[in-house]
């Protein structure tokens, strides 16, 4: 029997930059309620959201 969490029940949020949705990622287990961008693009182009 797999371990785990499948993915349709991982958590999600709307990124502020492009508006898209996105899913909780391993790398963002600690500091998942200040994450508030799905990419590093989208963090850096964050002055020119639309």
């Amino acid at each position: 029997m797999p371990a785990g969490v499948k993915k349709a029940d991982l958590p999600s949020k709307t990124c502020v930059a492009c508006q898209r949705p996105f899913v909780w990622r391993k790398k963002w287990e600690r500091d998942w309620a200040t994450v508030k961008y799905c990419s590093e693009r989208c963090r850096r182009s964050r002055g020119n959201a639309r």
